[in-house]
């Protein structure tokens, strides 16, 4: 039985840390792809948007600007496409791989073990038929030593039939991993195909990109006066904005010192709604606001984004930069736009070029959506996340709508695009 005794160290320790690396690697492989995944068909869907709202857009010499944006916005998303695709590829490859490797090196350790455990059956048959297990037993000086050795076989027995299962269960699980890599390597021609796909339409994006600048080059001077203009209207939605917010913070410490003062600017008003303060919804409202950053809805169903927050150059005007303070979100023409979050709406004013404008507060915040043709909420009203406050305005020479929306803390004004949902 010498030779018995060196059996157990023939235990597959090298399949069973190949399965469990194949395991872990995989599942973190899977949650990378369902990550990109997701991106991709979100960042198609975006397209489809701009693609859609393109069509839409009156090809005219006055709407030419406004396409130059959306073709813009488009192309972004393209080249974010081309990335994510580009990273599957390199993941997919990886992971094809990875996993060639473990089936190979699983595969060698199968044909060692199989070797093994023939010399196991062979050796137990010889011992079946020279009765040497019952010699081994018998030939023991007491009754506990001649236990142990009827122990010992017994375990030696299951071990070979355990083996034996591993070998079945890994040969499954082996052929299981090769047919996943014949998926994997239908999926990366795939891949490579859509890449390929992606990267022309960015290329055909980028040549009608340029045309536009082309003509838009030669309308300079109607696009100064227009600047111009648009600048004026963005000053007076500012200080608009501003005063409403002042007024409201000067308003909040005077309740501060004296919580009946809001009651009774309410009671005066014509609006007899329950003061916000009072209101459930209304405790810790900055701080609920704060917690759903990166999680708030858009203010409308679906759009893209054509103007960025900050200091943007401007499209064909050199040394101009654009002032935005907050973002611009194109979308389907007379869209209705909604409430990011719960509060009180705190002003509705018409400002030229930018039609109704319209205050949300939330605690110390303030939503602003401006470009309504309508608005269908009251100052002092209570609104509630997603709730519809007005309808957008057409813009007649482009024949799209487009919401100006910003978000400020206090009197301080933040990135809309680092509050809402991606």
């Amino acid at each position: 039985m010498s030779k018995t005794l060196s059996i157990k160290n023939l235990i597959p320790i090298t399949i069973l840390f190949c399965a469990c690396l194949l395991l872990a690697s995989t599942s973190c492989t899977a949650q990378s792809r369902k990550n990109l995944e997701n991106e991709r068909k979100q960042l198609l869907r975006d397209i489809k948007i701009a693609n859609n709202l393109l069509k839409t857009t009156t090809r005219s010499k006055a709407a030419a600007l406004n396409r130059l944006y959306t073709l813009q916005s488009q192309i972004n998303k393209r080249e974010e496409l081309v990335q994510v695709l580009n990273r599957e590829l390199v993941l997919v490859d990886s992971n094809i791989i990875r996993t060639k490797g473990v089936v190979d090196a699983l595969n060698e350790d199968i044909n060692n073990l199989e070797q093994e455990y023939g010399e196991m059956a062979r050796q137990a048959y010889r011992q079946k038929t020279n009765n040497s297990k019952l010699l081994f037993i018998f030939s023991a000086k007491e009754f506990n030593q001649a236990f142990k050795r009827w122990q010992y076989i017994k375990q030696y027995d299951r071990f070979r039939q355990k083996q034996a299962e591993l070998i079945v269960q890994t040969k499954e699980t082996l052929s299981s991993k090769i047919n996943a890599l014949g998926k994997q390597r239908q999926e990366k021609e795939l891949l490579i195909v859509e890449a390929e796909e992606q990267a022309n339409k960015l290329l055909i994006e980028k040549e009608n990109k340029n045309n536009i600048l082309k003509s838009l080059k030669k309308d300079e001077k109607r696009i100064r006066a227009d600047l111009t203009g648009k600048q004026r209207s963005h000053n007076q939605l500012n200080d608009a904005i501003e005063d409403i917010i002042r007024t409201e913070i000067t308003l909040n410490r005077k309740q501060a010192r004296n919580p009946e003062a809001r009651i009774k600017s309410n009671t005066k008003s014509k609006n007899k709604s329950k003061p916000s303060e009072a209101r459930p919804e209304a405790k810790n409202l900055s701080k609920t606001f704060t917690a759903n950053r990166g999680r708030l809805p858009w203010p409308v169903k679906k759009g893209i984004i054509t103007g960025h927050f900050g200091n943007q150059p401007h499209p064909t005007l050199k040394k101009i930069k654009i002032t935005n303070n907050g973002i611009d979100i194109q979308t389907a023409p007379g869209a209705n736009v909604r409430a990011v979050f719960s509060g009180e709406v705190s002003g509705v004013q018409f400002i030229p070029g930018f039609n109704y404008m319209t205050i949300i507060k939330h605690g110390k915040y303030y939503t602003v959506y401006s470009n309504l043709e309508e608005v269908t909420v009251n100052k002092g009203e209570w609104v509630k996340t997603n709730q519809s406050i007005g309808r957008l305005s057409i813009d007649e020479k482009s024949n799209t709508s487009e919401v100006h929306f910003e978000v400020w803390n206090g009197k301080k004004r933040m990135n809309p695009v680092r509050w809402i949902r991606r």
